[in-house]
C-alpha cells in the first residue's frame, strides 16, 4: 500500500514496495510517482547515472559507485539533493541538483547536475515535471536561479529547456579541472 495515499495517487505498490517510501513527500503525475530518492535508491540512481553517461557518450568518465553516492546525497555532509521518478515499480528518470552562491545577486543559486528520462518513458512529460521539482525545491531552499548545462547536440533537450523559457547562454564556456588537474597545480605558496 502506498504510503502517500494523499499526494501520490497510487495505492498499490506491491509489486516493488521501494516504488513508493516517499513518506508523503512525492507527487503523482500521470503515470509517474515522483519523490525525493533515499538511501534505498542507490543502485537505481547508479543505473540511470550509467545510462545516462553512455546517451552522452560519456561512460569512460562515470567512476560512481554506491559509498560515493551515499556519502554525497545522504550522508551528513551530502552537498546535493536526488529526485527519483517511478511508472509503477520501474525507475524511469531522476533528477539531482545542488546550491550554489550568485556573487552577484548575493544570494543562494541552484545548479541542476543531471536531469535524464529513459528512453521508454520520453515524450511523455516525465523531464518537464523532474526539472519543475527539482525547480521547486531549489526555490523552497531559497535560491534565487537555477541553472543547468546541455550538450549542444542535444537539440530535443535544448528545444524543450527553451520551451520552458530557459535562456542559452552562449558566452559562457565550462572549463574543469580533474582529479589529476587539480593534484598537479601548485600550493597557493608556491612563488611567494
Amino acid at each position: 500500500m502506498c504510503q502517500n495515499s494523499t499526494n501520490c495517487g497510487q495505492h498499490n505498490h506491491a509489486a516493488s514496495p521501494s516504488a513508493c517510501t516517499c513518506g508523503g513527500q512525492g507527487r503523482a503525475h500521470g503515470d509517474f510517482h515522483l519523490r525525493p530518492a533515499t538511501i534505498a535508491d542507490i543502485p537505481a540512481l547508479i543505473a540511470l547515472i550509467g545510462e545516462l553517461a553512455t546517451f552522452e557518450g560519456l561512460q569512460h568518465e562515470c567512476e560512481v559507485n554506491a559509498p560515493l553516492l551515499a556519502k554525497n546525497l545522504f550522508g551528513e555532509t551530502a552537498t546535493a539533493r536526488a529526485i527519483i521518478a517511478h511508472q509503477g515499480a520501474t525507475a524511469a528518470g531522476f533528477a539531482v541538483w545542488y546550491p550554489t552562491l550568485s556573487t552577484f545577486l548575493g544570494q543562494p543559486g541552484a545548479f541542476l547536475e543531471d536531469l535524464y528520462v529513459r528512453p521508454p518513458f520520453r515524450k511523455r512529460g516525465l523531464g518537464r515535471q523532474l526539472l519543475l521539482s527539482a525547480a521547486r525545491q531549489s526555490r523552497t531552499a531559497g535560491c534565487a536561479r537555477l541553472e543547468w548545462r546541455a550538450l549542444k547536440w542535444n537539440t530535443d533537450a535544448l528545444a524543450f529547456y527553451k520551451t520552458l523559457g530557459a535562456e542559452v547562454l552562449s558566452e559562457w564556456l565550462t572549463l574543469r579541472l580533474d582529479a589529476t588537474g587539480l593534484d598537479a597545480l601548485p600550493s597557493a605558496t608556491a612563488g611567494s
